[in-house]
């Protein structure tokens, strides 16, 4: 167990795109005429399962353009149990089943593929799941990141993986479990990451996609293999550990009740499963020029690399090493997205005032900008709670301008947000020594004008809004290209531009983004200081300094 499976779509033919005729094949699908479109379209379902919200899309490809049609969206709300905070997967399952049965009951569909977050796996016994998978969030991931770095030190935690040092990572969940609930690990038979879980009640699979296995902290990018040095120095088994296969692979048809009708031959075809890797799938000529920001409620910021970059320096500014589509890496840093607006937003609902998003953005816009900055990345902003309350006290004690307001508050996370990825910019240009050139948006966050042109202001940039739905666009994208449909990334990128309108942003020059970036660097310093990243405050101020001269800012 535990090798890499390589998809299935290895000598297939390339579909009507390829100008190839056809005869009615399986899927009810006419031949395709001379001039290459279709006499009726192809329908993959896109099942994409967010931290805070759930779809199933039915994508509808005509051969030139995909059409996302939502099928169904569900809420996805974690719930405490004897102590830990849970996904509840038996009501994700029956949401996803009955979208699922929804779109076969009226349309053929060719196949379906599942992509979440990161991070969190469920632990099987004889094919049955032993527990709800417990959420990142938990505060039992804190604890145990903070015994691992005192004991085993970051520089072995890092360089055996390449993955980010950050509390929410899989290693340290599952070394909560050994702490706190031994037995659960013993009883273990397989480990499945999130959206596998699902594909294994959709086929009974038992394989754990590529990009979702290296967002863990207990697989090697370099050598593309579970870090097993690593599980043994830690003291963590490795008998549960699943075969890792790549996007497009072929796991099985769909199994039980839910195979029949338009659902009786869909194929279940592993999508890049992780959101993120699906998202920037979306994102047309994605590279090492080019900084992408996967923005909901965690940012993703990074650029798209050949081979992974692991070295001390790449430890210190915290980059992560994320397996993406075909084997490519997503060199990039976790930062807190418009999570902490949300609590905000929860809070306030809590206290009686019901203010959605678009009045908080209306509000912030009117704010004088840089008031206030912070650190969203601060351990204090992690977990669910009182984040107004916790704001104001981060302030405090920093001696920080305490925002006021929504609105002050608003524009104090915004702001902050659209700084934070400033800094992500100039750290990974030092290291790939690549100048970034442009910046590219995908997902939810997209929506936001106000962080859009904050972002560009901060970085100097333009700025592209690609899909909102990218995750969903990009799971179907790498299903059609399994199916035969789409020969190459490159293909993939004509069609995602075409099924796509973009929103730009340029930026509005001021000298006071510089100074702000400034004071984050020294927040952001001190916070990974003082959680055991850095050797001393001074080797972090050593290695900000550098990848501060380097920026080629102002541009």
């Amino acid at each position: 167990m535990g090798g890499r499976r390589s998809p299935r779509h290895a000598g297939r033919g390339h579909g009507c795109l390829a100008r190839q005729r056809r005869t009615l094949d399986r899927r009810g699908r006419g031949p395709c005429p001379e001039g290459g479109g279709r006499m009726s379209e192809l329908i993959v379902a896109a099942v994409d399962l967010g931290a805070e919200s759930g779809r199933v899309a039915a994508a509808h490809f005509d051969g030139t353009r995909i059409d996302l049609e939502l099928v169904n969206r569900f809420a996805n709300t974690p719930s405490e149990t004897d102590g830990w905070l849970r996904w509840n997967t038996d009501s994700l399952w029956n949401n996803i089943a009955d979208g699922l049965a929804t779109l076969g009951g009226r349309a053929t569909v060719a196949s379906v593929g599942v992509d979440t977050w990161g991070l969190d796996y469920g632990l099987y016994r004889n094919g049955e799941l032993l527990d709800d998978p417990v959420t990142y969030r938990d505060a039992h991931h804190v604890e145990a990141f903070e015994r691992a770095v005192a004991e085993f030190g970051a520089d072995r935690l890092y360089s055996a993986t390449g993955i980010q040092l950050i509390e929410i990572n899989s290693l340290f969940g599952m070394l909560a479990d050994a702490h706190e609930r031994p037995s659960l690990l013993g009883d273990a038979d397989l480990l499945l990451m999130m959206p596998d879980v699902f594909h294994h009640r959709l086929s009974g699979a038992r394989v754990t996609e590529f990009s979702a296995a290296s967002t863990t902290g207990m697989y090697d990018m370099a050598s593309k293999g579970w870090a097993r040095g690593l599980l043994a120095d830690v003291g963590l088994p490795e008998h549960f550990l699943p075969e890792v296969a790549d996007a497009g692979t072929d796991v099985g048809g769909i199994a039980g009740e839910l195979a029949r009708g338009g659902l009786a031959k869909t194929r279940v075809i592993l999508p890049s499963a992780h959101d993120t890797s699906s998202a920037v799938l979306a994102i047309p000529n994605a590279g090492p020029d080019t900084l992408f920001i996967s923005s909901g409620t965690w940012s993703l910021v990074g650029v798209v690399l050949d081979e992974p970059i692991v070295t001390r320096e790449s430890r210190l500014l915290n980059l992560t090493n994320e397996g993406g589509y075909d084997g490519s890496v997503r060199f990039l840093r976790n930062v807190m997205g418009l999570w902490v607006l949300q609590e905000c937003r929860r809070q306030w609902q809590r206290e009686g005032i019901d203010v959605d998003y678009e009045t908080l953005v209306r509000l912030a816009d009117a704010v004088t900008p840089l008031q206030t900055v912070i650190d969203l990345n601060a351990t204090e902003f992690l977990a669910p709670g009182d984040m107004p309350g916790r704001i104001r006290a981060y302030c405090a004690s920093r001696g920080i301008r305490v925002p006021a307001t929504m609105g002050e508050m608003a524009r104090t996370i915004i702001d902050s947000l659209a700084l934070s990825y400033r800094l992500v910019m100039e750290d990974i240009e030092q290291l790939t020594g690549v100048p970034i050139t442009s910046v590219a948006v995908v997902g939810g966050g997209g929506q936001n004008a106000l962080l859009q042109q904050a972002t560009a202001s901060a970085t100097g940039l333009p700025v592209v809004c690609w899909a909102k739905e990218a995750t969903a666009l990009g799971n179907a994208a790498a299903q059609l290209r399994a199916l035969g449909e789409l020969d190459s990334v490159e293909q993939i990128w004509e069609v995602v531009s075409a099924s796509t309108q973009t929103r730009s942003f340029s930026p509005l020059p001021s000298s006071r983004w510089d100074d702000a970036a400034t004071q984050l660097r020294e927040l952001e310093r001190r916070e990974a200081a003082r959680r055991g990243l850095g050797d001393s405050e001074k080797e972090l101020t050593t290695v900000h300094h550098q990848a501060g001269a380097q920026s080629p800012l102002p541009r």
